[in-house]
């Protein structure tokens, strides 16, 4: 049976639409980095998206080939996810050109970054295309506060807010730094769902005051 990480893990990714707080354990993703409008039809983020499910693919399909990962079981790719954050404007969700991002998938465990390598070459030899932009990351995410958004991506601030009002009552504050970013995981494609009916995870880092 082929492993689902969404439904194997639904406390990190099928939430409720009230905040929770959840405790993230480390994961292993492909990550791009990039800056920019990810609205733009042929801007930097929909050239990461498709390198980021190009490499995945490969890295799933790697049981068809000669190379062998330890450890391999069948999976399906995880959905994408991104961390977002504006260094200039601090929550002008309007003003999408400052935007900093580096959009994610994440690995199963048995990946290395040593497989990603192998799949980066590998892509790169079919599709003759460069890859070298996809990173392996490991994050470390700890507590943080989630809620299931169901809406336009430009309607977050108000899930957000519920989501801010929560974490004070129960003596928290947002903890977003350098390190540590306000994260969405995308459970919709926006090429199929209209706007009202998206599902996004936005999860937030938080710590005690």
């Amino acid at each position: 049976m082929t492993f689902d990480y969404k439904k194997e893990y639904k406390e990190y990714y099928l939430p409720p639409q009230k905040p929770t707080i959840v405790d993230v354990p480390k994961m292993n993703f492909i990550a791009v980095y990039g800056k920019g409008n990810p609205n733009d039809k042929d801007g930097d983020y929909q050239h990461a998206i498709e390198s980021l499910y190009t490499i995945a693919y490969t890295i799933k399909m790697s049981k068809k080939t000669n190379y062998h990962i330890n450890g391999y079981f069948d999976y399906v790719v995880p959905p994408l996810e991104g961390f977002w954050w504006q260094d200039e404007e601090k929550n002008n969700y309007t003003n999408k050109e400052n935007f900093q991002w580096i959009s994610i998938i994440r690995l199963p465990d048995f990946v290395t970054e040593k497989d990603v390598n192998w799949a980066k070459k590998e892509a790169m030899h079919k599709k003759k295309k460069d890859f070298s932009n996809v990173q392996f990351l490991t994050y470390n995410e700890g507590i943080c506060v989630q809620c299931l958004h169901v809406g336009s991506y430009d309607d977050e601030p108000t899930t957000i807010q519920m989501m801010e009002e929560h974490i004070m009552h129960l003596g928290y504050q947002s903890n977003i730094t350098n390190h540590r970013f306000h994260h969405e995981i995308y459970l919709s494609d926006p090429r199929r769902v209209k706007p009202e009916k998206l599902k996004t995870i936005i999860r937030i880092p938080i710590c005690k005051y």
